[in-house]
């Protein structure tokens, strides 16, 4: 199965919502009132009331400009914005003047080179070795995510390690144990209880040692005692950075399942490590996908993975073109 195909049943869930409720508010004459119904259309997907807002001046601009008269328009309209958000950068890189090329009905485009320049940075495509520090809150699939990260990368052909330094629980060690077989990668471990930064220590004397071209760092998730985990956090980030790598990354595991409650978690984490990105799991089990345009309107962190399934490949790496099309339930052409 193709990737895109991957996401879009992944996404069928929020795109059916979606689908559904502009075929039942869509009029040729787009006034308040619709533009009303669309506001709480987006807002049902989770989408975040600063999102969406932008979402609507778009659309009112290419009413406007283009005129919209069929719900096709308008969902090529609705991708389009949303592709937009998904692809912004703080610091704006140049952008080619090949463009991505839209479905008929749709004007202007995003970058392809844009989105490249997005798989390039943040997917780790150097040769240096990179560093990834992997958070988030128990029950998330953190784990799973990071066994799934590292067959992604595996098949990338490169060398992974994976460190083990949730050492509160026992069950995290035996789980990331299982995953590295499969995936066929190295482990570091500890006895439960150990000093986490201490494992991380050992992991990346030993990464350096053996040159392996990414580290994947799990890590505590318990949220019951905040300031505890945060100190830990923050312990194994100045850890890693006496290494001296360049390619240090940190990103934030979150469930789509729990909808706003995912902006958050990003907040606590993110003022205890400053996080580089986020990975999105259990994407296929709600139909409020769209928290993953609010997340990146209000914090500017690019969404790199997303899980649409429970199998080991997946984890899909994020395509915020594919995305805003799959979902507003655009097939993919």
């Amino acid at each position: 199965m193709g990737l895109f195909k991957k996401l879009f049943g992944g996404l069928a869930k929020t795109a059916s919502n979606i689908t559904q409720s502009i075929a039942q508010i869509f009029t040729k004459e787009l006034d308040d009132e619709f533009y009303d119904d669309l506001t709480a259309v987006l807002l049902s997907a989770d989408m975040g009331m600063e999102a969406t807002e932008q979402i609507i001046d778009d659309i009112k601009r290419t009413a406007k400009r283009d005129g919209i008269k069929t719900e096709t328009q308008l969902k090529q309209a609705l991708a389009q914005s949303i592709a937009e958000i998904l692809s912004a950068t703080k610091t704006e890189p140049s952008v080619s003047s090949e463009k991505f090329s839209p479905p008929e009905g749709a004007r202007g485009g995003v970058s392809r080179s844009r989105l490249e320049n997005f798989e390039e940075e943040m997917l780790g495509s150097t040769s240096a070795q990179e560093i990834i520090m992997v958070v988030g809150v128990n029950g998330v699939g953190k784990t799973t995510s990071i066994g799934k990260l590292a067959s992604y990368y595996k098949s990338q052909k490169k060398s992974v390690l994976i460190v083990a330094a949730d050492t509160f629980r026992a069950a995290a060690t035996e789980q990331l144990e299982t995953w590295a077989t499969r995936a066929g990668v190295r482990i570091v471990k500890q006895a439960q209880g150990a000093d986490p930064a201490s494992v991380v220590f050992d992991a990346m004397t030993s990464a350096k040692a053996k040159n392996d071209d990414i580290v994947i760092i799990d890590t505590a998730g318990r949220l019951h005692n905040k300031e505890h985990l945060m100190t830990e956090l923050e312990k194994i980030d100045r850890v890693v950075g006496k290494f001296d790598m360049p390619n240090y990354k940190k990103y934030i595991v979150l469930d789509a399942t729990t909808g706003q409650n995912a902006l958050n978690q990003v907040e606590v984490f993110n003022d205890a490590v400053n996080l580089d990105g986020v990975i999105l799991t259990k994407l296929d089990g709600t139909a409020k996908g769209g928290v993953v345009v609010a997340i990146k309107q209000k914090f500017g962190l690019p969404v790199l993975f997303v899980g649409v399934g429970e199998k080991i490949d997946d984890l899909l790496p994020f395509d915020p073109l594919e995305f805003s099309r799959a979902i507003i339930g655009l097939e993919n052409t």
